[in-house]
C-alpha cells in the first residue's frame, strides 16, 4: 500500500536527490511512482540536463526520517536505468556556515566615515557613555541587542547535549527575534553547568545587551540562575522554558475557555509536569484568576500536606495550589478536571483517560515531539485540544510570546520582568483572535500571524506606563558634554 509504512512526512526531513534517468530503461513518472510507493511526498522536480535521452533530474521530497531518506534512494535506484549521484538534507544545508550574522549599520565609504565609526570620532561618544552611562542605550547595540544563554543542559526533546550541540537552536532562536520583531539577538553557549559560573558570566557580558533570554537550562538550577540574575542585573531577564511557554500557555487558556463559556476563577485545572515550565504556568494561571489547580510530578500530585525534602520551588507550588488537598495520581486526578495542561512526557494518558473530564474539556497536551496523549484520540472527548507541534491545530508555541514581550521591553527600557508584564502579553496574544474568529481549531494565532508581535509589544509598552513601580532609567539625550 502506497505510503503505509510512513505515518508522516515532515519538513525537517526534506531531502533533494540528483537522479540520472536512461530514458530507454526508465521513465520520470516512473521515479516518481517509486518515491510515492516508498512513502516519500514529493515537493518539486527539475530537469537539470537532457542529452540524447539521458535527463538529470533535480528532485526534491520530504521524508519521515533519515532511514526513510536512504529507503527512498534504494527505491530510486532498483529501477533500471536509474542511478542517484548525490542527496542533500535540506535542514542541514541551511545551517551550513551557522543561520546569523553581523552586518553594519553605518556604512564606511571614505575616511570621514571612518574617522566618524572609528577613531578618531569614536574616542568622543566613548567618553559621553562614561560620563552618562545610561546613554549606552542610545549610542550602541544595547537598546536593541539580547543574549540568548544556554549551558545546553535542556534542549528541547533532547536534553544535556552540551554547548556546542545546543548552538543552532540558539542560532535559530537569534533567527526568530530578528524576523519576528526586529530584535537584534546573539547566542552565547557556555561550557559549565556550575550555577554560580554561569551567574558570573551573565552579569559580566550583561553590559552589551539590552536584555537577557535564559534558554535550555535544566530545573532546578534554571530557578535560582534567573531569580539572582533579576535580582543583580539592571536589565530584563527572561527564561522563555518557563515564562515564555507560561504565556502562550495562558493566551490559549482564555480563547479556550471564552469558547466553551467557562470562566477561569471557576475551573478545575490538571497540570502534568512541575519543572521549570509546569511552575512557570501554574503561577501565571494563578496571576490571572485561576484558583483550583493542581500539579503532578512524578510522585503524584503536589500537596502541603508532603512537602519534606522538596526543592523551595516545587515546595512553593505544594503550599499555594491543591486547594482541595487531592492526592494520587494523574489519571485519578482528571476526573471532572475542566482543562489539562501536559508539560511533561509522551504517551502518559489515552483517550479513556480524557474521557473521564468534565464536559466540554480543554487539553493542552504539550510535550514534544510527542504529546502526553494522541491528539486525536482526545479530541473524541475534549471539546478543545492543543498540541506543540505545527501539524496539529492550536498549536502553542512560544515564538508568539518572546519576540514581542522583548520589543516592548525594549523599546520601554524596562529593567525588570514582573508577573503582570507576562500577564499582559499573555493577554495580548489571546486578543488577537476576535470572538467571531474563534473556533475549536483555532484558539491562538499562528506563528506567522504578522498582527501578534505589534499586540504584545504595544501591550507590555501600554503596561509599563500604567505601573509606576516598573523602573526605567530616564531618556538620555545626543549631547556629547
Amino acid at each position: 500500500m502506497k505510503g503505509s509504512c510512513f505515518v508522516r512526512t515532515s519538513p525537517s526531513y526534506t531531502a533533494s536527490y540528483r537522479i540520472h534517468i536512461n530514458e530507454a530503461l526508465s521513465s520520470l513518472s516512473k521515479v516518481v511512482d517509486s518515491i510515492a510507493d516508498a512513502g516519500g511526498q514529493v515537493k518539486g522536480l527539475d530537469v537539470a540536463e537532457s542529452d540524447r535521452g539521458q535527463i538529470v533530474l533535480d528532485l526534491t521530497c520530504d521524508v519521515t526520517d533519515s532511514a526513510h531518506r536512504r529507503l527512498v534512494k534504494e527505491r530510486v535506484e532498483s529501477l533500471p536505468g536509474v542511478t542517484v549521484s548525490s542527496v542533500a538534507d535540506q535542514t542541514f544545508l541551511a545551517h551550513v556556515g551557522g543561520k546569523i550574522e553581523v552586518a553594519p549599520k553605518s556604512p564606511i565609504r571614505n575616511r570621514d566615515d571612518l574617522s566618524r565609526v572609528y577613531t578618531p570620532g569614536v574616542a568622543r561618544v566613548c567618553i559621553a557613555i562614561h560620563d552618562t552611562p545610561e546613554k549606552a542605550h542610545l549610542l550602541t547595540i544595547k537598546a536593541n541587542t539580547v543574549a540568548v544563554v544556554s549551558d545546553g543542559t535542556a534542549v528541547l526533546g533532547l536534553g544535556d547535549i552540551g554547548p556546542e550541540a545546543a548552538l543552532p537552536v540558539m542560532e535559530g532562536k537569534a533567527v526568530l527575534f530578528k524576523q519576528f520583531a526586529d530584535v537584534d539577538a546573539w547566542p552565547v553557549v557556555l561550557d559549565t553547568k556550575d550555577t554560580e559560573e554561569i551567574i558570573a558570566i551573565v552579569k559580566a557580558i550583561a553590559p552589551a545587551y539590552g536584555g537577557i533570554n535564559l534558554e535550555d537550562i535544566s530545573a532546578p538550577r534554571c530557578f535560582e540562575i534567573e531569580e539572582r540574575l533579576r535580582a543583580e542585573l539592571d536589565i530584563p531577564v527572561f527564561h522563555d522554558d518557563q515564562h515564555g511557554t507560561a504565556i502562550v500557555t495562558l493566551a490559549a487558556l482564555i480563547n479556550a475557555l471564552t469558547l466553551v463559556g467557562k470562566k477561569i476563577e471557576d475551573v478545575r485545572i490538571v497540570v502534568s509536569g512541575v519543572g521549570a515550565a509546569g511552575s512557570a504556568i501554574i503561577k501565571l494561571l494563578m496571576a490571572h484568576g485561576a484558583t483550583d489547580i493542581v500539579g503532578y510530578g512524578r510522585g503524584g500530585a503536589l500537596s502541603r500536606n508532603d512537602v519534606e525534602g522538596m526543592h523551595p520551588s516545587r515546595a512553593w507550588l505544594a503550599q499555594n495550589t491543591n486547594p482541595r488537598c487531592v492526592t494520587g495520581s494523574l489519571k485519578d486526578g482528571l476526573k471532572d478536571a475542566d482543562v489539562f495542561i501536559g508539560v511533561s512526557h509522551a504517551n502518559i494518558l489515552d483517550g479513556a483517560d480524557i474521557a473521564q473530564m468534565a464536559a466540554d474539556a480543554i487539553v493542552f497536551a504539550m510535550a514534544n515531539p510527542t504529546p502526553e496523549v494522541d491528539p486525536i484520540a482526545a479530541a473524541k472527548h475534549a471539546a478543545i485540544v492543543a498540541t506543540g507541534r505545527s501539524d496539529f491545530p492550536n498549536q502553542i508555541n512560544n515564538v508568539l510570546a518572546f519576540p514581542g514581550l522583548f520589543r516592548g521591553l525594549l523599546d520601554a527600557k524596562v529593567r525588570e520582568i514582573t508577573t503582570e508584564l507576562l500577564r499582559v502579553a499573555g493577554v495580548a496574544i489571546a486578543s488577537v483572535i476576535s470572538r467571531d474568529e474563534l473556533s475549536p481549531n483555532y484558539i491562538i494565532p499562528g506563528v506567522f500571524d504578522e498582527r501578534v508581535s505589534p499586540a504584545v509589544s504595544s501591550a507590555v509598552r501600554r503596561a509599563v506606563r500604567d505601573l509606576p513601580h516598573v523602573n526605567i532609567p530616564v531618556q538620555e539625550g545626543l549631547e556629547a558634554e
